[in-house]
């Protein structure tokens, strides 16, 4: 980790239902390269918009919001941003049942100028430090909810994006398969050095990352 701010957020307001729910009321944030960082809130906080703010999937209403040098604000089309910057890593894997394991990894790297070579072997790296290297022929039907957020962790990080977002990344297992998923985001952030931002309503799981940022009422806390 250094010094330099990846994320960069001052006076971040959105909201919805024509100004009724306000689900970003000001946020004010700096995370750096290479950091590790949970965000918490109750239920409806804003936790999860901020996070979708930073990914490019919504605009805000206004404020300034600078993610890996982009200003997402000013900037039109973001799918390029997205796709080179951002890995994510959601409560449901949102895997294609039809397609096997490795295809399902490589999607993302369609969108780049890889060979078929390149695809496969990036893939199958990822695959096999998630332990699913055995797997990448299998249907995700044929596989549990913890191996097939394995896969989802291994697609969100095979374009080497600098930024994965987590959100609520165990919210469907169970504790044990749970605390395996976790284990595996930490090795990979540390090992690929990129940031993590991770959301969450479990304080146990906020305490892995190296700082915890609390949300309320669409303000840090």
């Amino acid at each position: 980790m250094n010094n330099e701010n990846i994320i960069e957020i001052k006076n971040l307001k959105k909201s919805y239902d024509h100004g009724k729910i306000k689900a970003l009321n000001g946020i004010d944030l700096n995370i750096r390269k290479g950091e590790f960082v949970s965000i918490m809130g109750p239920s409806g906080s804003g936790k999860s918009t901020l996070l979708n703010m930073i990914g490019a999937l919504d605009k805000a209403d206004e404020g300034y919001i600078k993610v890996a040098g982009i200003d997402l604000i000013k900037t039109g089309d973001l799918s390029e941003f997205r796709s080179k910057e951002i890995g994510f890593v959601f409560q449901l894997h949102n895997l294609i049942p039809n397609l096997t394991v490795l295809e399902n990894v490589q999607i993302p790297m369609y969108e780049g100028s890889y060979s078929n070579k390149e695809m496969d072997e990036r893939a199958k790296e990822l695959l096999k430090s998630v332990g699913l290297l055995e797997k990448i022929d299998q249907k995700p039907t044929k596989l549990s909810g913890g191996e097939r957020q394995r896969v989802a962790i291994a697609r969100a990080l095979v374009n080497k994006p600098s930024i994965i977002l987590a959100d609520e990344p165990t919210g469907s297992l169970d504790s044990k398969t749970g605390d395996v998923i976790l284990g595996i985001l930490r090795d990979l952030h540390k090992k690929e050095n990129v940031t993590l931002v991770m959301v969450t309503h479990e304080s146990y799981v906020a305490e892995m990352a190296e700082r915890k940022i609390k949300v309320r009422d669409g303000k840090i806390a």
